[in-house]
């Protein structure tokens, strides 16, 4: 059975998972970073937009504290500097809240409204495991587009890494940046653009040609999470 103990290990796994993460974004230039990769929200930035909004629709439902956003296509900061201050802030608050579950807390059931009202009730510890690996797996698109964009290979992320004490950058230096464009880049990045036809994004939006790294391969508009 799953523990609180479990729990306490994957919320700080998150936040060092985003930390290598939103390192690589930030050593990005800004044409890279919002470039169309083919990602389900389109472009890195698109991804880890979603990621922090799905974080902050749960933790509403969870504490019934915090900003409670209904559109998960939504772009909640433009700025990637804004969008990291926002993300370190929510991390933290993600080991907080995950760490005041109890053992009873958390076979009991918990009860909320879905995006489109629906009332649900599930086991609490069925709720944060949907969370974490939410998390997850759209952590793994971003690190495909991290590959595509740079050509090389992005920080590694997997759970046994940050167990053996595997070091997470500290973002604070970076989040007091005004721009993102500020920040000094290590490499420049390699990739090839591609003219890409008009397609139907996945928000049932028809974009104008565009310069494209790969098809959009996911346009399901009846997405829920």
């Amino acid at each position: 059975m799953i523990t609180q103990e479990h729990f306490k290990l994957l919320a700080a796994y998150n936040r060092w998972a985003n930390a290598r993460l939103y390192a690589a974004a930030l050593d990005l230039s800004e044409l890279s970073y919002r470039l169309h990769t083919g990602v389900y929200f389109g472009s890195l930035h698109g991804m880890l937009n979603h990621l922090l909004l799905t974080d902050r629709l749960w933790l509403k439902r969870l504490t019934g504290e915090g900003d409670l956003p209904n559109d998960l296509n939504a772009i909640l900061y433009e700025d990637r500097i804004e969008l990291t201050k926002a993300r370190i802030a929510e991390d933290n608050r993600m080991i907080e809240v995950t760490g005041k579950y109890d053992e009873t807390a958390l076979r009991g059931l918990h009860s909320y409204r879905t995006t489109s009202g629906m009332p649900q009730s599930q086991v609490l510890a069925d709720i944060l495991l949907h969370l974490f690996n939410h998390q997850t797996h759209h952590r793994g698109q971003a690190h495909a587009c991290l590959s595509i964009l740079t050509g090389g290979e992005p920080p590694p992320l997997d759970l046994l890494a940050f167990q053996r004490g595997g070091a997470a950058p500290n973002l604070e230096p970076a989040s007091q940046r005004k721009t993102a464009e500020s920040i000094p880049r290590r490499k420049s990045q390699a990739f090839t653009l591609v003219q890409q036809p008009g397609h139907r994004d996945n928000r049932g939006d028809t974009s104008p040609p565009a310069a494209c790294l790969v098809e959009r391969s996911c346009a399901d508009s009846n997405r829920r999470d």
